[in-house]
């Protein structure tokens, strides 16, 4: 063949291998191929008590494998939520993470830091859980109830450790919202995550820990744990007897914590619609729902468009509760 020939058989050799009618839209079927879904704290928190349930059920809804990645680090989660913003839009990287996302960059900001991402970044799939914060201690700890607490902490400024998953993350705002309202002051210890930081106070490296229900429960049944007061409204149903901040006088003190599973905003709308739809049936799928409530945590499930409202009410209030608490360590 002479070079000539030879140019005219490589002009047309994509056409050649051009797919059948029908054979591109099989190769890009969702999903065709393993789905990633960060968590940006390590195991033992609220957003891997969310994510593992979530994911086994994604797995059977849509065929293919879910893996959880713990991708711990940064303050509060920003690691793993700056992983997610910056995966291809391709619906095979997602993240399951907390009210934290939006008060981040406002914390990079506030420090005169390089912002780490940004919230519009993320499209809202689901909401998956929403539990008003506890004030967990040590069952050995002295204080049987919050005002026990604020009395020993006005006695001792500055004396008594408390854990969070971070500066700036869900646990260090709620108990910075906290301290301020009481007037006392407390010495932060910041975890990588909200697991390690559960460990410290189980082992006695801090005194106290606003965390979840869902991460708590366990621990106060067995008699390792007490907690003093709830961040909510209202009492919740597996702590009925736990009075609320508002109930013990302090009316500004009302935080929650939220699990909810993103993608990037540039998500093809074809692939976010089958993933609000697979979502849709997870959190109704019985294990799911027995998991959940088995850790005193049930689920709170909203669709894209509830949530994407939900989160940006919510995130305009902790905004401001960090503004007003300002640069603190």
């Amino acid at each position: 063949m002479n070079r000539r020939n030879l140019l005219r058989a490589a002009a047309i050799l994509p056409l050649a291998r051009a797919p059948f009618p029908g054979e591109a839209l099989a190769q890009d079927a969702y999903p065709s191929r393993n789905i990633t879904m960060i968590v940006p704290f390590p195991a033992g928190g609220q957003a891997d008590l969310a994510a593992r349930p979530v994911a086994l059920a994604l797995e059977r809804i849509l065929g293919k494998p879910v893996i959880v990645d713990n991708r711990a680090g940064g303050g509060g989660g920003s690691i793993g939520n700056a992983a997610a913003a910056r995966a291809a839009p391709d619906g095979y990287t997602l993240l399951m993470t907390l009210s934290s996302l939006a008060v981040l960059p406002e914390a990079d900001r506030l420090f005169g830091r390089p912002v780490a991402y940004e919230v519009s970044q993320f499209a809202p799939v689901a909401r998956v859980l929403a539990d008003p914060t506890l004030l967990a201690v040590p069952a050995s700890a002295p204080w049987k109830t919050l005002q026990d607490f604020v009395e020993d902490a006005r006695k001792r400024p500055g004396q008594i450790p408390y854990g969070s998953s971070g500066p700036y993350g869900t646990l260090h705002v709620a108990m910075e919202m906290f301290t301020a309202s009481a007037g006392i002051k407390l010495l932060h210890v910041p975890f990588r995550g909200a697991g390690p930081a559960l460990t410290a106070l189980l082992g006695g490296t801090v005194q106290a820990l606003a965390s979840a229900p869902g991460t708590l429960k366990q621990q106060v049944d067995e008699g390792k744990m007490r907690v003093l007061a709830n961040w909510g409204s209202t009492r919740i149903a597996s702590f009925p007897d736990l009075p609320t901040f508002g109930e013990l006088g302090y009316k500004d003190v009302e935080f929650y914590i939220w699990a909810g599973l993103f993608a990037q905003a540039a998500v093809p709308a074809p692939i976010m619609t089958r993933l609000r739809e697979a979502m849709a049936q997870a959190v109704k799928a019985p294990e799911v729902i027995k998991t959940f409530e088995s850790a005193g945590s049930p689920v709170a499930y909203l669709d894209a468009p509830e949530f994407s409202k939900f989160v940006a009410e919510d995130s305009a209030r902790l905004i401001a509760a960090v503004k007003k608490i300002g640069r603190v360590e």
